[in-house]
């Protein structure tokens, strides 16, 4: 493989994105898939040596590529979100991850695998969960939502605070700090990387701002600009260029009327072909003399970070809360670590064996393992384990929509006031706002970016109607969660201009044959509303449909167990007695219309009684 450079190039690219789809497919975090790739081919069947095909790119390249992961989460942290979402998290992410940190420390050191030094740069390593690893687990999973919240929160707001504490570390791991001349430079390294990274996150915020930058170079100009602020502060500073980038994607995400999704929106499809190529780049690095560790101790911490470290981490975040103790078991065992342990790790790993430092292939190897171990464990055991507890979310009822239009803000309404749980998606502000105004959930942004992956609360969701104005956009909404809902319980409207052999791509195609979102839309503006009906034993649905002239659109029906069941193409229902029935109505009739019309009517009798007849 090594002899094709543009080959295995080709391949890993391949391979990595083979491994992304597989992930999604088994519904597992991609990380899990793309290290074993590594493995595979590199000390697996030795297939594949990334030293000798890369030489002295492979740190620049490695480098590099970490600085724009790093940058990409920390962009994604909000200070805000540390204080609005309760006490518990704000807890986790905080004293719950320096307990987690020191606990594993002590433990690889205690065991005598790395120098203490180097077990507490592991140590903050380990301490980072991110939404990468825990959302598909969570989706998987179905737990109540109070701790599916908790973990998710968790995740998202841990992932660029972890790493900044990890680099953090490493400048005191990479530079005795423990000699008074070194730790002035430690300051130094600090300072400069704090310094750059802040002023470039504001000069570039201002740009944004002042609308300096066409829209269209938005992302390129962020990626020159991490590039460089990357490599000045590393040129400034030795090895500050990490919490450069850290620190100027913090600030740029904090700072006021910046809009940084579009920018996000790219870097996130960035990070997943970064992604894709480092881990199996950096697995395939591990050499064979990594895995004949002493697998008695490598087990005893897998078994304290398990069984202590993320206990004691959920027990000082809960105490004294009203957490019921089974949500806390669920939250002590669920805690599988992502991109930013293997990212950041294989990187440190590298520049801890150029400075001479003990123990760095084998930080890597128990990262690595420790990710494997995690994912795979609480991937397989978390869903009997919320089951066995009573943590298990019931049946998902809630409902996901596609679109901030008329119609689809009249059903998200209607639902809303049927007390279903209702998310309501689309890319324009002015019509979210719309809709959180009336008090129902929403999603800013595209559901189907990596974005919506990370930040669209979708515990309780079990449906998804696409309402959207867009129909690309629906029917890649319906691909996406056909994966997530089922394949039957992901519903698309028609749209006027689409053509019928579109229609079969995927999603059940919603109400009766010729109804489409343009028709809906007009039928609101003349005032038709929706009325939800309920049905007996003398009042079905036949006698519902016929009191509207047979002109009522059969939106959707709640059976007695509070289903939704959306009418569509090929309805698999029948509603009956105890059901509720949503219909699109005509406007009753207005009174002094009636009134008006009376009143001429009677005029024009009048005037013919009063009309000369003429003569035969």
């Amino acid at each position: 493989m090594n002899e094709n450079p543009a080959l295995a190039a080709a391949l890993i690219v391949l391979l990595g994105a083979a491994a992304q789809w597989l992930s999604w497919w088994m519904k597992l975090p991609a990380i899990l898939l793309l290290l074993i790739t590594g493995l595979l081919i590199g000390p697996g069947f030795q297939l594949f040596d990334p030293d000798a095909m890369f030489g002295d790119l492979l740190f620049p390249f490695v480098s590099l590529g970490v600085a724009v992961i790093l940058f990409e989460g920390s962009l994604t942290l909000k200070f805000e979100e540390i204080r609005g979402h309760g006490q518990i998290v704000t807890r986790l992410v905080t004293i719950g991850a320096l307990s987690t940190i020191l606990v594993a420390a002590l433990g690889a050191w205690g065991l005598g695998l790395l120098s203490w030094e180097v077990a507490l740069l592991f140590g903050a390593l380990v301490s980072v969960t991110g939404p990468t690893v825990i959302i598909p687990i969570l989706r998987s999973v179905g737990l109540s939502k109070n701790a599916a919240n908790i973990l998710r929160w968790e995740g998202i707001i841990i992932d660029p605070l972890g790493a900044l504490a990890a680099v953090v570390i490493f400048q005191f791991v990479a530079i005795d700090a423990a000699d008074p001349g070194n730790l002035l430079l430690v300051f130094e390294i600090l300072a400069a990387g704090t310094v750059l990274g802040a002023g470039a996150g504001h000069a570039f915020g201002w740009l944004l701002r002042r609308h300096v930058l066409p829209d269209y170079l938005h992302n390129v100009a962020a990626l020159a600009l991490v590039l460089a602020v990357f490599v000045a502060s590393n040129e400034i500073a030795h090895e500050s260029g990490l919490l450069a980038v850290t620190v100027m994607g913090i600030f740029l995400a904090n700072m006021r009327d910046v809009d940084v999704v579009d920018i996000l929106d790219f870097k996130e499809s960035l990070t997943v072909l970064l992604t894709s190529i480092l881990f199996i780049v950096l697995a395939a690095r591990l050499p064979i003399e990594a895995f004949t560790a002493n697998w008695t101790m490598v087990a005893a911490l897998m078994g304290i970070i398990l069984f202590i470290a993320r206990p004691l981490s959920i027990f000082i975040s809960t105490i004294w809360t009203p957490l019921p103790w089974r949500e806390r078991a669920v939250l002590s065992w669920i805690a599988p670590r992502g991109i930013v342990a293997a990212a950041v790790s294989a990187l440190f790993a590298i520049q801890l064996n150029r400075s001479g430092v003990e123990g760095a292939q084998t930080l890597v190897s128990l990262t690595f393992t420790v990710i494997v171990t995690t994912v795979l464990l609480q991937s397989l055991t978390a869903r009997p384990l919320a089951r066995l507890l009573g943590v298990a979310d019931p049946e998902p009822r809630g409902i996901l929509i596609v679109g901030g239009n008329p119609v689809a803000l009249a059903i998200a309404t209607s639902l809303h006031k049927l007390d279903f749980d209702v998310v309501l998606a689309d890319t324009s502000w002015d019509l979210t706002r719309k809709a959180r105004m009336a008090g129902i959930r929403t999603y800013f942004g595209n559901v189907v970016s990596d974005n919506a992956d990370r930040r669209l609360d979708l515990v309780g969701i079990g449906r998804l109607l696409a309402l959207s104005t867009r129909a690309p956009l629906n029917t890649l909404a319906c691909l996406r969660y056909a994966r997530e809902f089922g394949s039957g319980s992901v519903f698309r409207i028609r749209l006027a201009d689409q053509a019928e052999n579109v229609a079969a791509i995927e999603g059940r195609i919603l109400f009766k044959e010729g109804t489409t979102l343009e028709k809906l839309q007009a039928l609101l503006e003349q005032g038709w509303q929706i009325k939800v009906t309920k049905l007996t034993e003398e009042y079905g649905f036949k006698e519902a449909m016929e009191q509207q002239d047979g002109d009522a659109i059969p939106l959707y029906a709640v059976s007695r167990d509070r289903v939704v069941h959306p009418f569509a193409d090929d309805r698999t229902f029948k509603a009956g007695p105890g059901w509720q029935v949503a219909n699109l109505v005509k406007p009753p009739a207005d009174k002094t219309d009636q009134e008006s019309s009376a009143v001429e009517q009677a005029k024009a009798d009048l005037d013919k009684e009063m009309k000369p007849k003429l003569p035969d």
